[in-house]
C-alpha cells in the first residue's frame, strides 16, 4: 500500500480505477460494519490505496457516504421506473395495482438475493436509512420524485379510493419493503422455527405483492 500523502498525478484511467476501488471498499465496509465503525484508514487499507485518496476523490468521508447512497438509490429507482414503464406499455398506460406494486417491490428484493452481487448495495442502503448522515436523512425525507410516479399510477388504478387513502396505503407498503432487513428476516426464521427462507426471493415477492395488493383492493 502507498504511503500517506497526496496521491501522485496519474492518467485519468488510473485515477478512475482508484476512485472505484475506494467507492467499492467503502460500500462493503459501511454495509457490513456500520457508518460510525469505519474510518478513512479502514477504507483505504481495504482498497489498498493511498491514505489521502478518500479526500482527494470525494472530499470527505461523509461526501463519500452520500455519493454511494446517491448512486445506488439512483440505480435502484431506475430499475423500478423501467419496470413501471414496461407495465404501462403492456396495459396501454393503465397498469393494474398488482403490476405497479411489483415494479416498486421487485428491484430491492432481487438485490436481496444471496447470489446477487447487488446484495451488499442493498445492505448499504438499509444501513443508510438508520445510520446515514444529515445529508442522507434530508434526501430520504425530501426527495420523493421517484415515488411520485408510483403514487400517481396507484391513484389512477384505484378510483374507488380517496387520494389520501392511496397515499397512506403506499406509505404502509414502503414500510413493508423497508422491514426486510437481515436481522428481521433472521428473527422471522427463529419465530417460524426454520420454515421461512429469505433466499426464495420469488416466493417472498409474491407474498409481499399479495399482501400489498389486498390493501388497495379490499
Amino acid at each position: 500500500m502507498e504511503e500517506a500523502g497526496a496521491p501522485d498525478v496519474a492518467a485519468p484511467e488510473v485515477e478512475a480505477a482508484t476512485k472505484n476501488l475506494v467507492f467499492n471498499a467503502a460500500e462493503r465496509l459501511f454495509a457490513l460494519h456500520g457508518f460510525q465503525n469505519v474510518s478513512v484508514r479502514d477504507i483505504t487499507a481495504e482498497a489498498q490505496v493511498n491514505l489521502a485518496s478518500v479526500n482527494y476523490h470525494f472530499g470527505s468521508k461523509d461526501a463519500l457516504l452520500f455519493e454511494i447512497f446517491r448512486r445506488r438509490t439512483a440505480e435502484l429507482n431506475r430499475e423500478r421506473a423501467r419496470m413501471l414503464h414496461e407495465a404501462n406499455d403492456r396495459h396501454g398506460g393503465a397498469p393494474p395495482v398488482r403490476e405497479i406494486l411489483t415494479a416498486l417491490m421487485a428491484p430491492p428484493l432481487r438485490w436481496l438475493a444471496p447470489a446477487n452481487d447487488r446484495r451488499i448495495s442493498l445492505q448499504f442502503l438499509i444501513r443508510a436509512r438508520s445510520e446515514g448522515t444529515e445529508e442522507i436523512r434530508q434526501s430520504l425525507s425530501g426527495d420523493v420524485s421517484h415515488l411520485r410516479r408510483f403514487s400517481d399510477a396507484l391513484i389512477a388504478a384505484s378510483p374507488a379510493l380517496p387520494r389520501e387513502e392511496v397515499y397512506w396505503r403506499l406509505h404502509f407498503v414502503l414500510g413493508m419493503i423497508h422491514q426486510n432487513r437481515f436481522a428481521e428476516l433472521d428473527r422471522l426464521n427463529v419465530l417460524s422455527e426454520g420454515t421461512t427462507h429469505e433466499d426464495d426471493v420469488d416466493a417472498l415477492l409474491t407474498r409481499m405483492v399479495d399482501f400489498a395488493e389486498a390493501g388497495f383492493t379490499r
